[in-house]
């Protein structure tokens, strides 16, 4: 696989490239085709176009003159954080799981050379199936009764995940081991911070709420790699409702596996929640999937893990989700990224919502 390459082209290169339209925001076309011609073997032109749905990081569809269609990610145009959209370290990622059976797109390159793409970028298999964002499209690609599936699928491929051997995978460097949930407290609580808005206050219920989480930690069980955006639609499902590929390793470290299903219970709306962790987008909630309680149970079956404290990570899940949106809101305030900017205006109120649903579940 191909990390970096020139973006000096030849001559017959550069009448493709004169012809080719740049315009679309986040990708310089020319020298990007040029750096997948010499890196992975694609076919000039190549047509990109930015996927709907990603908030953060930006992944578009990248489609060669032969039809071959592939992924490629690169990080926000602006506003990027210090620590995060490390593309570098999501390319390592998807490279070392890929030959273990855990369903992750075959990477093919990565590129590291910023007089490319302004910033680091990859290039990956583009895996066709189901991404379910909403109830409707949820019904509209399967039966009540193969969603069932659906939820055994998910819960079955996490634990498959945290049964990787970090180190036999080649990951054991990945970052610290322990203390993974004090490392997010810290982390997500100095990002907080650093994305204030002016004249936006949630009352101090984010800084509170993450006090009592950090008084109440549970013991870390065992090291595992953590994906930590673990849910349906960061996951992509075959026609028969299984797992073909899990998606946005933007967040992935070593740390506790109890987090990842606490991750996917607060996103796991159930039809009579008040509200919705992301922003209302409830496929879960179609007839026929599971509930959280037979998530658990699936997870349970294909895990040795205690996780009957699984209440605090769920807790922990709403908390950092409302860091997330701040900093996201952040970025969109000052029109730092590409993309869908629906609902963001709803995200101050859903911040504090998110916040507020946490102290609930952790008291609960």
């Amino acid at each position: 696989m191909g990390r970096c390459g020139s973006a000096e082209g030849g001559a017959d290169f550069g009448v493709v490239s004169a012809l080719m339209s740049s315009s679309i925001v986040g990708i310089n076309s020319p020298a990007v085709t040029e750096w997948m011609v010499e890196n992975i073997g694609v076919t000039a032109p190549v047509t990109f176009d930015l996927i709907a749905g990603g908030r953060s990081n930006l992944t578009y569809a990248a489609t060669d003159a032969t039809g071959r269609k592939f992924a490629l990610r690169r990080p926000p145009t602006s506003h990027v954080l210090p620590t995060a959209h490390d593309m570098v370290r999501e390319h390592t990622i998807i490279s070392a799981l890929y030959p273990t059976g855990v369903p992750v797109p075959q990477p093919f390159g990565l590129c590291i050379d910023e007089a490319v793409n302004e910033r680091p970028f990859y290039v990956m298999d583009f895996v066709d199936g189901h991404i379910l964002r909403d109830r409707a499209s949820t019904e509209a690609a399967f039966s009540v009764e193969a969603r069932g599936v659906i939820g055994d699928s998910i819960a079955a491929t996490l634990a498959q995940l945290h049964a990787v051997d970090v180190d036999a995978a080649g990951l054991g460097e990945l970052s610290r081991r322990e203390g993974y949930i004090e490392r997010q407290l810290k982390r997500w609580r100095g990002q907080y911070e650093q994305m204030r808005v002016e004249g936006l206050d949630h009352g101090g219920i984010v800084e509170s709420v993450g006090d009592q989480l950090a008084a109440e930690i549970p013991v870390q069980q065992r090291v595992s790699l953590v994906h930590a955006d673990y849910r349906l639609d960061n996951t992509v499902l075959g026609n028969d409702g299984r797992v073909s590929a899990i998606l946005d390793w933007e967040l992935a470290t070593l740390g506790d596996p109890v987090a990842d299903l606490g991750t996917l219970l607060a996103y796991w709306s159930e039809r009579g929640d008040a509200s919705a962790a992301l922003l209302g987008a409830a496929p879960t909630t179609a007839e026929g999937m599971y509930t959280r309680a037979q998530i658990l149970e699936a997870y349970g079956r294909n895990s040795s893990l205690d996780i009957s404290h699984v209440g605090f990570y769920q807790a922990f899940a709403y908390w950092r989700l409302a860091c997330i949106l701040q900093g996201v809101f952040a970025r969109y305030s000052a029109g730092a990224t590409a993309g869908d900017q629906g609902s963001v205006s709803e995200y101050p109120r859903h911040i504090a919502m998110l916040a507020e649903t946490a102290k609930a579940t952790l008291e609960a």
